[in-house]
């Protein structure tokens, strides 16, 4: 009984991962960083240059990428989500 609930806790948290299409869907133009922070939680990695900000959420296989200027989204991209 043990190992069943530990294996449902993991399929659960697993189903849980805010990168996937429908979080992706959720993203617009125009919206602000804590915005997209309340759909996908904290980005894993942010980089700026020269006025813009690329932050991601995921790894090298698997994430979504969102620039920001002026605090604002002005592109998005995403590579292998479901």
């Amino acid at each position: 009984m043990r190992y069943m609930t530990l294996i449902l806790a993991l399929f659960i948290f697993m189903g849980c991962s805010k990168i996937s299409k429908e979080s992706y869907d959720k993203l617009k133009v125009g919206m602000s960083y804590p915005q997209v922070m309340d759909i996908l939680g904290k980005a894993d990695r942010c980089d700026a240059m020269v006025g813009v900000s690329t932050c991601t959420w995921g790894d090298t296989k698997r994430y979504i990428n969102v620039k920001f200027m002026a605090d604002k989204v002005i592109f998005m991209n995403s590579e292998n989500i479901e």
